[in-house]
């Protein structure tokens, strides 16, 4: 048995805590909003009352919370991580943030006597709920080999992908490119909607061919049906976004289309869709040439 903190129970985060429970672990979670404990609680795992008596104790910290300064204070932040953590703790960030940042809170926590590897993931809700992520994991190869147990319960695809950081560098690769799918195939959409294509067949025959995606598997039908509930908030990949964005421009790499991807996000945000599902980029395509989104 392992005793594991698990901090951010929210979409992602609390079926990842209640499968570790359920693999024999000891969970004990730590969210903001408490109620948000009850799904841990209920498959036998501990709500503690602050992030300080979640991780006293325990063999190892996760977090799954939002952004690049929620991740810095819960681990340097008074009473976090950083200054309640038993030594020798192993800290798993499956959030994603940026990478520099995870670089620096790295060096940090080797300095505080901790263990850290950034393992952000990918497969939304559905890969969560299912413990079928994919699992992009930077960090010591030592640090990986600790983390593996934890990792293997909630992910189906793990790759250690070089030095603290690399995993959220290769997180920002994944959401340009799915930011870039979901953009062109809504377009694709919008584009057989105009010339009344049967669309459900059109993307039942375009999904045997080249065009062929997991965005269009998981995401055609959300555009198709105008269903846009939360599996992945658009909020969320704008905020990814712009860690691509500047993070390529720090690295002097030009993602020209990337660049549009955001703009894109940024338009659908700005228009009050961000807490509806990525694919709700639609929206904005569709209301660029008129068409009913």
């Amino acid at each position: 048995m392992t005793r594991i903190a698990f901090i951010g129970l929210g979409i992602m985060g609390s079926p990842m805590a209640v499968h570790l429970q359920n693999a024999g672990n000891q969970v004990i979670g730590y969210n903001r909003t408490r109620a948000k404990t009850g799904p841990l609680v209920e498959a036998g795992g501990t709500a503690a009352a602050s992030v300080a008596e979640a991780v006293a104790d325990v063999d190892v910290v996760a977090l799954m919370v939002t952004d690049t300064p929620d991740v810095t204070e819960i681990l340097t932040g008074e009473a976090g991580v950083f200054e309640t953590a038993g030594p020798g703790t192993l800290v798993i960030d499956f959030s994603t943030i940026r990478p520099d940042a995870t670089a620096e809170l790295a060096a940090q926590a080797r300095d505080k006597g901790l263990r850290m590897v950034d393992a952000p993931v990918s497969g939304g809700e559905a890969g969560a709920r299912n413990a079928a992520l994919s699992i992009m994991v930077g960090g010591t190869e030592e640090d990986f080999a600790a983390a593996r147990p934890v990792l293997d319960v909630v992910g189906s695809t793990i790759v250690h992908v070089g030095p603290s950081g690399s995993g959220q560098t290769v997180k920002a690769a994944n959401q340009l490119i799915v930011a870039g799918a979901i953009g062109v195939l809504a377009e694709a959409i919008v584009f057989l909607e105009a010339y009344g294509v049967d669309t459900e067949a059109a993307i039942r025959v375009l999904s045997g061919g080249l065009a062929a995606s997991a965005i269009m598997d998981h995401k055609a039908a959300n555009m198709l049906d105008r269903s846009f509930e939360p599996g992945f908030r658009l909020d969320l990949h704008h905020k990814d976004l712009g860690i691509v964005t500047s993070a390529a421009r720090e690295a002097g790499v030009a993602i020209p289309l990337g660049a549009t991807a955001a703009q894109l996000m940024a338009a659908a945000r700005a228009n009050g869709d961000g807490d509806l599902d990525h694919s709700a980029l639609f929206r904005t395509i569709a209301r660029l040439s008129g068409r009913r989104s």
